[in-house]
This record gives structure tokens, C-alpha cells and sequence, in this order.
């Protein structure tokens, strides 16, 4: 299933035209995800890469993230995904509560390539120490861009109203069946 993000509205962007995400369960507990952004690509601030390893605050610059919730529960799993090749996995037991970093999150796949018009970033998130694989889940995708310019834009499926808020309820735009 392919979808597309906007831009928050107080954040616009001027390098990129779009941000669309496929997204589908893979059948053994994961999660496959492809984020594709077209526009001018020589005006993001993309991470260089280096090792792939679990790291926090990746938010805090480009960044491709996944939410799920399994349909009717208040947990969620929060995935960050960097250009850089670091990644996150978190659990929260409600909004912004009870944070956690389970071990048993995993990435199992991430690559990622370029050109002047495109960037697309391809991961798949092992889930299986996460939510019930044969529940129905609802998922939030977003996306940090940051320009050349130092600006940066917040991208999402649905925003909540207010500042931009990726783990907010209204986030949780899309229903992925088990």
C-alpha cells in the first residue's frame, strides 16, 4: 500500500515536492517500508553514512519514522530511520509515556539511494518483540527533512492540530490489517 505524507502547515518545504511511503507487513514479524522523497535533493541536509547501529535523537535532524499501534491499544512502538544508517526502536505504554528500548527490536534490513531528483530509503523492522503480529494495527509514518538552509519541515500522514506531533493519537492515520 503506497501512501503520502504533507508537510506540516507551519513547516513548509522548499526543496521537496513529495513524500510517499509503501508500506507492508512482510509475513515473519516485520515490517517493510519504503520512503520516497522527489524533489530537489542537492537542497536537503542529509547525515553522511557511517556504521549502522542503534542510536537515539535521531529526530533531531532527517529522519524517516514509523509508529504502530496494535488496533484499540494505547502502546506504541516508535522506529526512527537515518539517512545515516543509525537507527531507533522504542516502546511507549501511552502518549509520550513509558518510554522504553527493547532489545528485541531489531532492523533488518535499511538501504537507501540517491539522485538529483529522488532519495528513497528501504528498511525492514523486525517486530517481533513488538506488537501482536496477528492483530490489526494502526501506524503513524512521518518524516524530518532538514534543507541546506538549516530549515527543516515535519511531514506526516495526518497532523494533529498544534505544533507538529508525530506521536500524538491523530497521528495514527493508517489501518494495516493483520
Amino acid at each position: 500500500m503506497t501512501v503520502r505524507l504533507t508537510p506540516h502547515p507551519d513547516t513548509p518545504c522548499q526543496a521537496l515536492d513529495r513524500i510517499e511511503v509503501n508500506v507492508a507487513r512482510d509475513g515473519s514479524g516485520g515490517l517493510a517500508l519504503r520512503f520516497v522523497a522527489t524533489g530537489d535533493i542537492s537542497r536537503l541536509r542529509m547525515p553522511p553514512p557511517v556504521t549502522r547501529a542503534r542510536t537515539d535523537e535521531l529526530w533531531k535532524h532527517a529522519c524517516f519514522e514509523a509508529f504502530v499501534k496494535p488496533a484499540g491499544g494505547e502502546a506504541y512502538w516508535e522506529f526512527n530511520l537515518s539517512p545515516s544508517n543509525r537507527w531507533a526502536g522504542y516502546r511507549f505504554d501511552g502518549y509520550r509515556d513509558g518510554m522504553t528500548s527493547p532489545p528485541r527490536l531489531a532492523l533488518r534490513h535499511l538501504t537507501q539511494r540517491a539522485s538529483a531528483s529522488l532519495y528513497e530509503l528501504v528498511a525492514t523492522l523486525d517486530l517481533t518483540g513488538g506488537p501482536a503480529f496477528d492483530q490489526p494495527w494502526r501506524l503513524g509514518l512521518s518524516a524530518v527533512i532538514e534543507e541546506t538552509t538549516g530549515a527543516r519541515s515535519y511531514w506526516a500522514l495526518a497532523h494533529a492540530p498544534g505544533k507538529p506531533d508525530f506521536h500524538h493519537p491523530d497521528a495514527f492515520a493508517l489501518d494495516l490489517p493483520a
